[in-house]
């Protein structure tokens, strides 16, 4: 009997997706099915002569974060044509390739990770892939000098950690546009009851409350905010926040 595989390194052996992580994407949307029916399990075994079929159009970019980045993108208006920008927690690249898709000169894609940012945009001149770096201590000369853009997708961190880093690397009046994930800026035990899944409006409107503040400590100004136009992997609403860097950073302002 020939050796089964796992679904989601078989649609990468079989070229249906490019990577196991657009494959278990593709998998939690039930886009992919297995002789006919749904599949709902990355794990699943399969042998090689299962029909495996992707439904659906093709993904726009290399990573669910890149519809959410372009909703937000949309609902903001801005305009990123020329600009170099930050990535911060860059991933498999979703973001990255949203800023691209939409005309940004450069991208310099950040993760604490490594091995993660998808192979075509390791091969794109206009990505500085950035790995195995904490966006808390980066600093302009890290990252070849200021950036006109930040956007973000972190997750397992508080936003109110790294925004003073993120404003430290910016242009004055750079736009922000961060991704805002209730799980891990709500309280230990207000995850815990629901499992990792916050539902509660109440908490909702308290975490944009104290993501607002933390930018304003930074001398940003928050502009507005958007709910993500898809959830997260694990089900979770999320926001996106556009925020404004200060007019000048404080070290210019001393001098």
């Amino acid at each position: 009997m020939a050796a089964r595989r796992r679904l989601d390194a078989e649609l990468v052996r079989r070229e249906l997706t490019s990577s196991r992580t657009e494959a278990q994407q593709l998998i939690v949307a039930n886009r992919v099915l297995v002789n006919g029916s749904v599949a709902a399990k990355s794990s699943r075994q399969v042998a090689p002569g299962d029909a495996l079929v992707v439904s659906g159009p093709p993904a726009r970019f290399v990573g669910r974060g890149g519809e959410k980045l372009e909703g937000a993108l949309a609902h903001f208006g801005l305009d990123v044509t020329g600009l170099r920008a930050l990535d911060a927690g860059a991933s498999t690249g979703g973001f990255t390739d949203c800023l691209l898709q939409r005309g940004a000169r450069e991208v310099v894609a950040l993760d604490v990770g490594h091995g993660q940012l998808h192979e075509r945009l390791r091969g794109d001149e206009r990505v500085i892939n950035m790995e195995r770096t904490n966006v808390r201590h980066i600093s302009v000369a890290d990252i070849g000098g200021p950036v006109d853009v930040v956007v973000g997708d972190l997750s397992f961190i508080s936003l109110a950690l790294v925004i003073p880093a993120l404003v430290s690397v910016c242009q004055p009046e750079a736009p922000m546009v961060l991704l805002v994930k209730p799980q891990f800026e709500a309280g230990r035990s207000e995850v815990s009851k629901g499992r990792g899944i916050i539902t509660d409006p109440v908490i909702h409107e308290r975490v944009q409350v104290e993501v607002a503040h933390a930018f304003t400590e930074s001398g940003c100004i928050v502009h507005d905010w958007t709910t993500s136009p898809i959830t997260g992997a694990d089900g979770n609403i999320e926001f996106l926040v556009h925020a404004r860097a200060p007019m000048l950073q404080s070290s210019e302002t001393e001098q």
